[in-house]
């Protein structure tokens, strides 16, 4: 793999299309699953021992890493390739699994206690992501999409260990008007995903039944990323209107991380509202997004103004504002009756305790918001590599143990190939001369 100095820290289009043998080692070492193989060694007893637990594991990771569209075709592979059958210490074509040894395996990998060690596995890779890279996890974006999944067969199943079993999920897309416009059906699970908005990578995920709303797993996902990078690292979080809710933005503000959050269209016959606190005779009102507008009453036609946002104010937690004409140089008629002899015109501060889901410490008509929430594309670019490259949405796992299995060895398939991406050596200059980063000497060094 070959990067240039100029790309990103994760250059995720330099991603090999076929792995070489060299890329594959890399990887498997940079894998932190030796407490995960003494679970499922140890879960298997004295039982039969026919195919090791280490060559299965490294099956599976093989068969997504491998970008194969099943687990028979990387079996099939294996048997013809020696060398890299011995990667993940096979010695000899009989030694390689069958299909049904396969199934028997995912199924006990997504059962306690061995699916919460696979998400360990995940969770410590970031972990030494994120304490040799100084901003992985500071600006999050969230989302959540379906995934296909086959209906279990209602007899040879052991019980699915408390997990949902796959089921319907149906997602309508509104315009502005709030007329449908899209209608999304599938059958299986959603996944829910928060990402590094910068990076690309992934810091925490969840998979539910296609029922459970977007807004409900938010509390999860931050709990599990707050886990996994330094204290205080998350500071602001995008999502789209689904968790746009007065529970989450109280979550979010008690964890002092600012929400990003495009809202929901719920007033039906009202264009805006008077401000808290202010009567009749004010000015100022304010719309369904928490947009503060003052208006020029002394013109023929009454005109509203969007005022101008000076900032956020954490100790007193008000949004602050000032008269647009005094800070933006222009004159207003109304500016004798509203600014009187104050330098500066008129202030008003916004007790943001009013109401926290229209009033963010981010205000939405704001252009750091609009830079912010672009950012949330991120998370479905995460969510176009998780579908195209490595098939977590093929529909081929059957059952809810093996169906968790697998997301969770796609996940950490995804995040030991962005560890790979930020500690390969880069090429500096026209001679080709590779040199390591700061970044990836520490991650070489297992830093964290």
């Amino acid at each position: 793999m070959r990067i240039a100095m100029t790309k990103p820290l994760f250059a995720w289009d330099c991603l090999e299309d076929s792995p070489s043998l060299k890329t594959i080692r890399r990887f498997l070492h940079s894998v932190p699953d030796a407490k995960l193989l003494d679970s499922l060694q140890l879960n298997r007893g004295r039982g039969r021992n026919d195919y090791s637990v280490t060559s299965e594991w490294g099956v599976l990771l093989l068969t997504i890493l491998l970008r194969h569209t099943g687990i028979e075709s990387c079996l099939g592979e294996l048997r013809r390739n020696e060398a890299l059958r011995r990667l993940i210490g096979i010695e000899s074509e009989a030694e390689v699994p069958k299909g049904w040894n396969m199934s028997r395996f995912l199924n006990v990998l997504g059962r306690r206690p061995h699916r919460l060690l696979l998400k360990d596995v995940f969770a410590a890779m970031v972990r030494r992501m994120g304490a040799a890279i100084k901003d992985l996890g500071r600006e999050t974006a969230g989302d959540a999409t379906g995934l296909s999944a086959r209906c279990k067969p209602s007899l040879g199943d052991r019980p699915d260990d408390g997990l949902a079993a796959p089921s319907g999920g149906h997602k309508e897309y509104l315009d502005a008007a709030g007329k449908v416009t899209k209608v999304v059906e599938w059958f299986g699970f959603k996944l829910h995903l928060l990402v590094d908005k910068k990076h690309e990578v992934s810091l925490a995920y969840e998979v539910t039944a296609p029922s459970v709303s977007d807004a409900e797993e938010i509390p999860s996902l931050v709990e599990q990323a707050a886990a996994h990078l330094p204290s205080g690292r998350i500071k602001t979080m995008a999502y789209d209107m689904a968790a746009d809710d007065v529970k989450t933005h109280a979550y979010l503000h008690k964890k002092k991380i600012k929400p990003v959050i495009d809202n929901r269209a719920l007033w039906k016959n009202e264009h805006e509202r008077m401000l808290p606190g202010h009567d009749g005779r004010s000015n100022v009102v304010y719309d369904e997004s928490g947009t503060l507008y003052c208006y020029d009453k002394l013109s023929r036609v009454p005109v509203r103004h969007k005022m101008s946002y000076i900032g956020h104010e954490p100790s007193r937690g008000t949004l602050k504002y000032r008269c647009p004409a005094r800070h933006e140089g222009w004159s207003c008629p109304s500016d004798e009756r509203c600014n009187a002899r104050k330098k500066y015109g008129k202030t008003v501060r916004v007790k943001r305790e009013i109401d926290l889901r229209r009033f963010p410490p981010i205000p939405r008509a704001t252009k750091k918001f609009e830079r912010l929430y672009k950012g949330r594309t991120s998370v479905e670019r995460v969510n176009a590599r998780l579908k195209i490259f490595w098939g977590v949405d093929d529909g081929n796992i059957t059952g809810a143990p093996r169906f968790h299995a697998y997301i969770g060895a796609v996940m950490v398939v995804h995040t030991g190939l962005a560890l790979l991406l930020a500690s390969t050596p880069r090429k500096d200059g026209p001679l080709g001369t590779m040199r390591l980063s700061p970044i990836a000497k520490a991650l070489q060094l297992g830093c964290g």
